[in-house]
Parts: structure tokens; C-alpha cells; sequence
């Protein structure tokens, strides 16, 4: 299992995801699921994926593979395509792709994906790719998608996200679901890696990797823990 997280807001974006891999109790894993692509003042766009992991690596490999190639107007890669739509749809048709090459033989290939950044030319962007490969893309009235273990994490950004919340404030709101989904699912587990792209900026920004030693992790999450039992205890009883 795994917890990816993006979130849209006029100011910019939060990306986070944890990074435990896991095929059985006894075969855990660390993996870095955020993944950059980067032209400095021309474009960023961050994936993050969840599922098999042998299909979420052969498609960033892929996608890899056609940057290094010799360039050619008629192969679509994510440094030539004009708009982030076409970004996304690209991941999609990679992902068919290796999907395809693996359902003959595993029984469960399927992987998901969070394509986002902005492109010049146009607004920053944020996209969901779903296992068959056609996407939606966020809104101001739905302003984040999740991947894999979703529930657990999801109430606090129903009620406190809001659409002029800032980068840092929102930042604080993910990190608080990496806390409620990791304290109820085992499968969910650090570092947590985090981006905040600024609009317009075309730079990777913040980017910060959390595990369970970091300072400001176990202040922001002892704090939070603690507040909620005093408002608990502050509130009146049933009648």
C-alpha cells in the first residue's frame, strides 16, 4: 500500500508521498515516489505513483528514456509536449503500454499516477491517471487527489483546505494526513517526501523528505495529538 497526495491551490502546489513498498510483512521497502522533471524557467512536472511498483518504474523509465533520445518533432516526450493535458496523456499511454507488456503474466499489475507542474504558456495544473490510463483533472471544487490508502487521511483536508489557504498552511494540512493515515495503516510508512511549487515559478522549489527522527515532524505532530485531547476534553457532554 501506499498514500500520494496532491494538492491544487491558486498560489502553487503541495506533492507529498510516503515511501514504504511492501509485498508481505516480511519484505518492506523504502522508495522514493515523487518523481521531477525539470526545465529551468520553461517548465516542472512531478508524477507521483502508486501500485505495482515494477509498472510505476517502467513507466518513469520510460518517460526517462525518451528525454535521453536523439530529438524528433514526431515522438512525444514531456519536454516537447505544448500543455500539461498532453503531459498527462502521455503518462497514460505509457502506462497502458506497460501494463499491457505484464497483465499476461502478473496477476495484478496495475499502478495509478499524479501528474502536475506547469508548463509555459499556461496555469499550473494537476491530473489524476487512473490504472486504464484516461485521467481528470483537479478543480477549484476539487482542488486534491489521493492515491492508494485515501480514507484515513482525507477528513482533515475536507474540513480545513480551502482555496486561499497558503503553500505553508497547506503543507502543515498534508503533513497531518501522512500522521492519521501512518497511525492507522501499517502499509503507509516515512520518509515522507513533500515539494511546494510557487505558480509561475518554474523551480522545484521547497522540497523536503520527513522521516521520524526530523524535528519538525515530531513537534508539528505531538502538538497536534495533544491539542486534539484538550479540545476533546473541553467540549461538552452529551446531554
Amino acid at each position: 500500500m501506499t498514500y500520494c497526495l496532491g494538492i491544487i491551490l491558486p498560489a502553487g502546489l503541495v506533492l507529498a508521498s510516503d515511501s514504504r513498498s511492501n509485498a508481505g510483512v516480511d519484505q518492506i521497502t523504502v522508495v522514493e515516489k515523487l518523481t521531477l522533471f525539470t526545465q529551468p524557467g520553461e517548465r516542472l512536472i512531478a508524477i507521483l505513483g502508486a501500485g505495482n511498483l515494477a509498472t510505476t518504474q517502467a513507466v518513469i523509465t520510460t518517460l526517462r528514456q525518451g528525454l535521453d533520445a536523439p530529438p524528433d518533432p514526431d515522438i512525444r516526450t514531456l519536454f516537447n509536449v505544448r500543455t500539461l493535458f498532453d503531459a498527462a496523456e502521455l503518462v497514460g499511454d505509457t502506462l497502458r503500454v506497460a501494463t499491457s507488456r505484464s497483465t499476461p503474466y502478473v496477476e495484478e499489475a496495475s499502478a495509478s499516477f499524479l501528474v502536475s507542474g506547469q508548463i509555459k504558456g499556461e496555469a499550473h495544473r494537476l491530473f489524476r491517471i487512473f490504472p486504464e490510463g484516461n485521467f481528470v483533472e483537479a478543480s477549484e471544487r476539487a482542488q486534491f487527489f489521493q492515491l492508494g490508502e485515501t480514507k484515513y487521511g482525507k477528513p482533515i483536508l475536507d474540513r480545513a483546505l480551502a482555496r486561499a489557504t497558503t503553500l505553508d498552511e497547506t503543507a502543515k494540512l498534508a503533513l497531518l494526513s501522512f500522521d492519521a493515515t501512518m497511525r492507522s495503516n501499517v502499509a503507509v510508512g516515512p520518509p515522507i517526501d513533500m515539494l511546494r511549487y510557487t505558480a509561475d515559478s518554474f523551480a522545484p522549489g521547497q522540497r523536503d523528505k520527513f522521516d521520524e527522527d526530523n524535528s519538525y515532524w515530531r513537534d508539528l505532530t505531538g502538538h497536534y495529538s495533544e491539542g486534539l485531547v484538550r479540545l476533546v476534553e473541553s467540549l461538552p457532554p452529551p446531554p
